[in-house]
């Protein structure tokens, strides 16, 4: 079991396959995808290799992120490795869904069991203003389908100050006969965000502080589960789930490990450096992976330090996978 010395185990893998995206969201990357070199991304061999690992130290979640993960046509073939894994018992994605209703059949036959999908507004012209692009109308039909499917859809929303605080009543009218959990995400200060993060930031307490006092109930979290506080309420067919890093003890829960899509481990989302893991997954062996990981786990800190203003290597959103 992957365990470090605060008696964290982990449970959950997110594994990036590209770094690539193809939307240019405000908060996450206004300019676009920007690369000057060409990237090695982390091949299908490896992939079944680092899932095979990591189920064998206890990991039952796979999530895999990017960028957006579905500019690789690979993607099914990705999600078919992850399932098949003897151990691993969810596959999840996250994705911008540009293409969703084309992708969705696919994804699931591959075995794909959940997804995240990011919708920062329900105005289908302030999605184009933060996204880039016009394509609110087809991820909610892509949500529709994988619903249809038995996909475990969440759907999440970053905190804005000037773009979407006053959406809560429209976002809480969609999951009234939606059953999808609505998670709304603290806008995290990164490296080149600065200006956007003082101008925007806003906590997710007082929807909290709303939710108890119209009756909505915390749920109590799975071994598995991400980072959200999640809450229902018995007249809403989906629930609310909130992801406030800057809340007290929200490291205390951490049951996760990323792996880039150049094959580095970061022990946290905002580590300073990813620990080059590649050189142990050249073949099937797994052993030697195994007992490294087992090794650098026991470097992962008690927190972030976002607290302090530390954004380590975190330099935009993207790289947080989703």
């Amino acid at each position: 079991m992957l365990q470090d010395k605060f008696g964290r185990r982990f449970h959950y893998l997110r594994l990036s396959i590209t770094d690539v995206c193809n939307f240019s969201c405000e908060y996450c990357l206004p300019d676009g995808y920007q690369c000057d070199t060409s990237r090695d991304f982390l091949s299908l061999n490896e992939i079944k290799r680092i899932a095979s690992a990591f189920a064998q130290l206890g990991t039952s979640k796979i999530r895999i992120t990017g960028g957006e993960p579905s500019l690789r046509k690979d993607l099914p073939q990705a999600i078919r490795a992850c399932a098949t894994t003897p151990g691993i018992k969810q596959v999840a994605i996250t994705t911008n869904g540009y293409k969703l209703p084309e992708h969705i059949d696919s994804w699931v036959d591959a075995g794909l069991t959940s997804m995240n999908i990011s919708i920062d507004s329900l105005d289908p012209r302030m999605f184009a203003s933060i996204t880039g692009h016009d394509k609110l109308d087809v991820i909610l039909r892509g949500i529709d389908r994988a619903i249809e499917l038995g996909v475990t859809v969440k759907v999440n929303a970053v905190l804005m100050r000037h773009f979407n605080q006053h959406e809560l009543s429209s976002f809480l009218q969609w999951i009234k006969t939606t059953p999808i959990t609505l998670r709304f995400i603290e806008l995290m200060q990164t490296g080149d965000n600065q200006l956007f993060f003082d101008r925007n930031h806003t906590s997710g307490m007082p929807i909290k502080e709303q939710l108890v006092s119209d009756g909505w109930q915390q749920i109590i979290r799975d071994k598995a589960a991400g980072p959200a506080q999640e809450f229902s309420h018995p007249d809403f067919a989906g629930r609310i789930g909130l992801i406030m890093p800057y809340s007290k003890d929200f490291c205390a829960s951490c049951n996760r490990l990323r792996i880039s899509a150049l094959g580095k481990l970061h022990l946290c989302l905002f580590s300073e450096h990813g620990l080059d893991i590649r050189e142990y997954i050249t073949d099937d062996d797994t052993q030697r992976l195994q007992e490294e990981l087992t090794v650098l786990l026991g470097d992962k800190k008690s927190t972030h330090f976002l607290h302090d203003g530390y954004t380590g290597a975190t330099k935009h959103l993207a790289m947080l996978g989703g």
